[in-house]
């Protein structure tokens, strides 16, 4: 698989918190922020957002003398035989608090051998996923899992892909054509969440973003009926926001 020579969502945070992490693993008795930031050399003010962010996802704990200790999911995560289990677990919790803050179906995706498979769904009564009326992997142009994908390939793995694939017309909307295809993903920013307005499906817009974990290839998406179309793009913006907590889920 051909990859872009540089990422497309520095995730630079997520490799932070690996440190923060490491740090409260080795004091087990307990270690201040003032401690913590000395031993990363962390500016406070980044730690302090990230100290928000390992506390809510139960990684870390804070204790009655303000100092930090690691925290249960960390700990189940740590245990052994379990961990794959452990780590699936806090993923779809992590996915789960995703969905209901968006009040949108979410979904993670990874290129592997070539092909688009959808790993992970958060869903319910009121967040219903996406009908899968074509099968994900042939509608790499169309939906925004698949070009959020093919973004982070470069043009020999695009062209790989979609000779194995046709661009197919699966809407009034889908683009068929491989040159403005790849110009469109060529244009896309890194930090801008890639969209599907009704592309894949009729009724039906998504957005996802770039899950960057090592050398592999995800992204991490959200579907909408039509009719919520106008939230769209505040819900692509927190899903962008919220990424952090599932690539170190992926990262861990």
């Amino acid at each position: 698989m051909a990859l872009k020579p540089e990422p497309t969502a520095p995730f630079h945070s997520v490799q932070y918190a690996l440190r923060v992490l490491e740090t409260v693993s080795r004091h087990g008795s307990g270690v201040t922020d003032v401690q913590i930031a000395r031993e990363t050399g962390l500016p406070t003010a980044h730690l302090t957002s990230l100290l928000l962010m390992l506390r809510r996802e139960g990684y870390v704990e804070q204790v009655t003398d303000g100092a930090y200790v690691v925290g249960d999911s960390l700990v189940l995560i740590g245990s052994g035989s379990t961990r794959r289990e452990a780590l699936q677990a806090k993923l779809q919790q992590t996915l789960d608090h995703l969905r209901d803050t968006v009040g949108a179906a979410i979904y993670i995706s990874r290129y592997i051998d070539g092909e688009i498979k959808v790993t992970q769904i958060a869903e319910g009564p009121q967040t219903p996923r996406v009908n899968e009326w074509v099968d994900f992997r042939s509608a790499a142009h169309a939906s925004a899992i698949g070009k959020c994908l093919l973004t982070q390939l470069d043009q020999n793995g695009r062209r790989d892909h979609l000779s194995r694939h046709k661009t197919a017309r699966l809407t009034s909307k889908t683009i068929t054509n491989e040159r403005v295809l790849f110009s469109t993903l060529d244009s896309q920013p890194p930090t801008v969440p890639v969209l599907d307005l009704q592309e894949y499906a009729v009724g039906t817009v998504c957005a996802a973003v770039p899950l960057t974990a090592g050398s592999s290839v995800g992204c991490l998406a959200l579907s909408l009926p039509v009719e919520h179309a106008h939230r769209l793009r505040s819900a692509a913006d927190t899903l962008n926001r919220r990424a952090a907590p599932v690539v170190l889920s992926l990262a861990l």
